[in-house]
């Protein structure tokens, strides 16, 4: 952000009011943003932004005055109401520029100072009242390379700082889709909103700001060091550009040194389970199609008990890892703590630590506000218990998170010092600091609290002094303190007695004592607030300088959180521990979805799954609502999960490496990017065509069904033959063509499938097992039925069903007899019924009791058995 010269008038503003010059230079410093100007108890808007507030915040639009020789558009918000306008702004995508009054109106000549004290963008939030707790909020910056992406992400509440490298624009929007940062710094001219279809949040920098040397050279600057080769980022130039652009943009909105920011993590794409962003959406991690976020998995994971595992947890959901070291580490810490059988105290241990990691970053930009430190302060006296509770556990994992957690005595025992137990919300109010923290302090509250009897006392000694029985010590307004005594006893006062009045029957005075109490006690409010916010931010100070181990041990404590909610979960859910192998397998016994299975009120029909070197597509038929879709879901939220270090919902799992997850479930179309349903599909296609391998789970579901049944079965096929072929994949292919069942007599490696359903009389009922072989028919019309389309509609629709059966049967047969020139024998003659079938076709079976059904059916027996 350039700064300019608020002092100079520029061109054009000489015509304006003293005020409006100065609104107007520093209007012209924040020319993208909302500049909220405060006069009085308002924080007022003016000219374009008053109408743009106006619009945005649904506030009243009005006019102040003339400038320039027309009327002010102004609008305006009341002081203590900011944060709430505030927070609805920057869900908008909007940023804000705060300005405050400086100077004391008192002592100012002309316009109070003032100055802009604070920058509010939606990636560069840290007030508690503007974040979703539990969910991150990220700042990104793109650099645009020929071939590749910088990308660069920092979530400012914490001190997070990543960097990554792509090389295509699918890539990035997959990361962008992961991460979902509030805000997204890229070049003034890059084209990458329209491509990306990004919305609100753009903010667009200029190109030097993403400078790689530039970049380097803060980055060092901030973290102290020569360069970046011991963060494993010095080669990848972009990235180090968008860092840069980055840090210098905090920077300048934040006004402070960032001592949270130590360093920054360098992630690879292939150290993770690589989803793209259809996927991410069909599988509902943390975000529902249906907008409901119990609807997720992330909905049915996180029970956490901190604000802190909760992000950390969303971060594990979206990031699978494919170090089988690091997640298998994970999986023992669970079976730890679900053998140690305290996962209910644990959860009540870690309820009473605060958000530590947002606390600290507060601290560290000096935003940190009283009830910050007296929450620091708690959640650090509530580690004992947390220690009671990790000790004798002899898990890896959990002994180097309790190592990492620490005590912090010395901090704790000066925050139990200096805060009050229940202190105001902002320091100006005063009464944060404890009484015998700081001798001078008590000293001046007592001044302010005690003058009365200081007074007294004060009274009482000059009468014995000066032997003047009649003499008060008094006070007003406007004098002051003073010494009264009567005209008769004026030649009697003491030579250190200062005439201060004259009245018409008496005299006042003043003495050297009573005038230095008088100068101590009128400023001692003042004196008092002042030292106390001095004490404050000396506090502060003392706090930052222990960030480092703080920031560790907040980093542990969310990691026991994250932990020990899933070891929760496993318990109460009856999830099993999987098993990773270098094996091409993917074997899962009685899988289910852990979302369906929650929110359902039958029980869940479990279903098994096996894959492997010579098993590797699944052709799955059945029909609509028959639970294709939760089949291949539930299958590959059980191998994420597995890669997340989480148990999951089946009773066993083995899983083999797994390089990326696809899903094409489900389609909508893109009229906004001219983009039809079928063309959407395609495109999600084309990308598992060309970017899945031999190590990939992909879930296709209903390709082909946008377009003509001869073109859609024909891409239905090709697409199934590439991947059960030329790729290899792990493969779920859910389709309604029939004609695909055929494909495991042509193409080895290939089986068939099908979700059981039976009919019963015009209804369907759906048993959601899985059965080897294809479905026998697709039960469209009772679907239909079931989801309430009217019954003449669908007697309709059974009665052309029944023409165009018999249509296709006789075409069929003409093309039979057209084909078949040299028949080597005969037609056969009708074979007449079997007498079983005349039996079946008489029985009513529901008027049949139990024991008269097993008659009948050992008489039917009987009748097929020779005699």
């Amino acid at each position: 952000m350039i700064r300019k010269d608020t002092n100079q008038i520029p061109d054009g503003l000489q015509s304006h009011t003293p005020v409006m010059q100065h609104y107007l230079r520093l209007k012209a410093e924040y020319p993208q943003m909302l500049l909220f100007y405060r006069m009085g108890d308002f924080y007022e808007l003016f000219f374009e932004d008053a109408e743009r507030a106006a619009r945005l915040l649904d506030i009243t639009l009005t006019k102040r005055g003339q400038s320039a020789g027309r009327p002010i558009p102004m609008a305006g918000v009341p002081y203590h109401a900011l944060e709430g306008y505030l927070a609805k702004l920057v869900r908008k995508g909007e940023s804000a520029a705060i300005c405050e009054q400086i100077g004391d109106p008192a002592k100012s000549k002309g316009p109070v100072e003032r100055r802009v004290t604070r920058v509010v963008t939606p990636g560069t939030l840290t007030d508690e009242a503007l974040l979703e707790d539990r969910r991150e909020n990220l700042l990104a910056a793109v650099a645009e390379g020929k071939d590749s992406f910088g990308l660069a992400v920092l979530e400012l509440s914490s001190g997070r700082f990543s960097v990554l490298e792509v090389t295509t624009r699918e890539a990035l929007a997959s990361e962008l889709e992961r991460l979902k940062p509030a805000e997204i710094l890229i070049e003034e001219d890059s084209r990458l909103p329209n491509e990306l279809r990004i919305g609100h949040g753009v903010t667009r920098r200029p190109l030097w700001h993403l400078d790689p040397d530039s970049g380097e050279r803060l980055l060092c600057q901030q973290f102290g060091t020569r360069d970046l080769a011991g963060f494993g980022c010095a080669a990848l130039r972009l990235a180090v550009g968008a860092a840069g652009c980055l840090l210098q943009y905090v920077r300048d909105t934040q006004f402070a040194a960032l001592p949270h920011l130590r360093g920054l993590t360098t992630e690879q794409r292939d150290e993770a389970l690589i989803l793209d962003a259809a996927t991410r959406r069909n599988l509902e991690l943390t975000e529902s199609l249906s907008s409901r976020a119990e609807h997720t998995l992330a909905g049915v994971l996180d029970r956490t008990a901190t604000a802190m595992g909760s992000r950390l947890l969303r971060r594990w959901l979206n990031r699978p890892l494919r170090d089988r070291l690091a997640v298998s580490e994970r999986h023992a810490a669970i079976r730890a703590l679900i053998a140690e059988g305290n996962l209910a105290d644990l959860h009540r241990a870690l309820a009473g630590i605060g958000d530590l990691e947002r606390i600290l970053a507060r601290v560290a930009l000096g935003t940190a506000r009283p009830r910050d430190l007296t929450t620091l302060r708690d959640s650090l006296a509530s580690l004992p218990a947390l220690h009671d509770l990790l000790a004798g556990m002899d898990d890896p994992l959990l002994v180097r998170l309790d190592a990492g957690i620490g005590a912090h005595p010395a901090i704790l025992d000066l925050l139990q010092r200096a805060i009050i137990p229940q202190p105001p919300m902002l320091i100006r109010d005063g009464g944060v600091i404890a009484p015998g923290f700081d001798a001078e302090l008590d000293e001046l509250r007592d001044l302010s609290r005690n003058a009365d009897r200081f007074l007294l006392d004060l009274e009482s000694r000059e009468r014995e002094r000066t032997g003047l029985p009649g003499l008060k010590v008094g006070y007003n307004r406007v004098h002051g303190y003073y010494i009264e005594l009567g005209r008769a006893q004026a030649d009697q006062v003491p030579a250190d007695y200062i005439r201060r009045q004259t009245l018409k029957g008496a005299e006042r005075y003043i003495t050297p004592e009573l005038k230095q109490f008088e100068d101590r006690v009128l400023s001692s409010r003042e004196r008092a607030l002042a030292r106390e916010k001095a004490l404050y931010e000396s506090l502060t100070g003392q706090l930052a300088e222990s960030l480092t181990p703080l920031q560790t041990s907040a980093t542990s404590i969310a990691t026991l959180d994250a932990i020990a909610n899933l070891a929760e979960r496993a318990e109460t859910l009856n999830w099993s521990c999987p098993e990773l192998t270098d094996t091409a397998l993917i074997e899962i016994q009685d899988g289910r979805h852990p979302v369906v299975e929650g929110v359902i009120d039958t029980p869940f029909v479990a279903n098994s799954l096996r894959l492997d070197a010579r098993r590797r597509m699944l052709v799955i038929t059945g029909p609509n609502m028959g639970g294709k879709s939760t089949y291949m879901r539930q299958n590959a939220l059980i191998v994420l999960l597995a890669h997340v270090g989480s148990f999951v919902p089946a009773r066993s799992a083995i899983i083999g490496p797994v390089d990326r997850i696809f899903s094409r479930i489900g389609a909508s179309d893109d009229l906004a990017g001219g983009r039809s349903t079928f063309m959407v599909e395609m495109e999600e296609t084309a990308n598992i065509l060309h970017n899945a391998t031999a190590q990939s789970l992909v879930l296709m579901d209903e390709i082909g069904r946008g377009t003509s049944t001869f073109d859609g079965l024909s891409l239905a096929w090709s697409c199934g033959v590439e991947l059960a072929t030329r790729i290899g994949a792990y493969s779920l292919f859910a389709t309604h063509y029939f004609e695909l069942t055929t494909l495991p007599d042509e193409y080895p490696g290939i089986a068939n499938v099908h979700l059981d359903a039976v009919e019963h009389g015009q209804s369907i009922v759906f048993l959601h097992a899985l059965r080897d072989g294809p479905a026998n028919q697709s039960y469209g019309l009772a679907v239909a039925a079931l989801a309430g389309v009217p019954a003449p509609v669908i007697a309709r629709a059974r009665e052309r069903l029944r023409e165009l059966e018999e249509t296709a049967r006789r075409h069929a047969e003409r093309e039979s007899v057209q084909l078949s020139l040299f028949p080597l024998t005969p037609e056969p003659e009708p074979i007449p019924d079997p007498p079983v079938c005349a039996a079946l076709r008489e029985l009513d079976p529901d008027s049949l009791t139990p024991r008269a059904a097993l008659e009948t059916l050992y008489r039917l027996k009987g009748m097929l058995e020779p005699a």
